[in-house]
């Protein structure tokens, strides 16, 4: 029974990081395809949406499902979007745990705090269940540069088997606009999701 709940349901933590672009888009893109998603809002990244993209986010989580899922234009019901002081989030426990989760994009300081096992919101805590469970945790780190103590927590997680994905887009496909290249690093992460998508060309199409 839990694996069949989980089969559906991806976590997506957008951090105060630059690059809340590619959080959105990627909500945007598991919906559509019929994903659940629980969605985590840090503080942090309600600034950066508002400073990047001109996107003011109603207070209330309740209310930022709406509005995206208006938004998006997609069902009611795949949406849940949560508060990173939401402690009683389905993701906070590994028995009602989705099958994967992704940080996107994900700071350095979220990145050391799951590296080193702190719990201090429901970002943190939604990761470290992923860890300990088992499951698939996916982290789009967007610094540059990176430092000494970038490196090594990243080589941490990766040791965990933790996927860390960077934000750096190619270029072969000639991107004509900024979405494009924000579509290029969406569609890595949904290739490492096993979720089929055509966003993007591949090489050698």
């Amino acid at each position: 029974m839990g694996d069949r709940r989980r089969r559906d349901r991806v976590c997506v933590a957008i951090t105060g990081a630059s690059g809340a672009a590619y959080g959105l888009r990627l909500v945007e893109v598991l919906l559509t395809a019929g994903t659940q998603v629980y969605l985590i809002l840090s503080d942090a990244a309600r600034v950066v949406c508002r400073e990047e993209l001109g996107l003011e986010l109603p207070p209330s989580a309740a209310d930022v499902t709406g509005f995206l899922n208006a938004r998006f234009g997609v069902e009611r019901d795949l949406l849940s979007v949560y508060a990173q002081n939401d402690w009683f989030a389905p993701m906070a426990s590994g028995s009602n745990a989705p099958r994967a989760m992704v940080v996107c994009p994900c700071s350095g300081g979220t990145l050391s705090a799951i590296a080193h096992g702190l719990s201090e919101n429901l970002i943190e805590r939604a990761a470290d269940v992923m860890l300990k469970e088992g499951l698939k945790l996916i982290l789009v780190p967007r610094e540059s540069p990176v430092s000494t103590i970038h490196l090594e927590n990243m080589l941490t997680l990766a040791r965990m088997g933790v996927r860390i994905l960077p934000a750096s887009p190619g270029f072969y496909q000639r991107p004509q606009k900024v979405e494009d290249l924000v579509d290029f690093i969406v569609a890595r992460i949904l290739d490492q999701l096993g979720v089929p998508n055509r966003i993007g060309q591949r090489w050698g199409d």
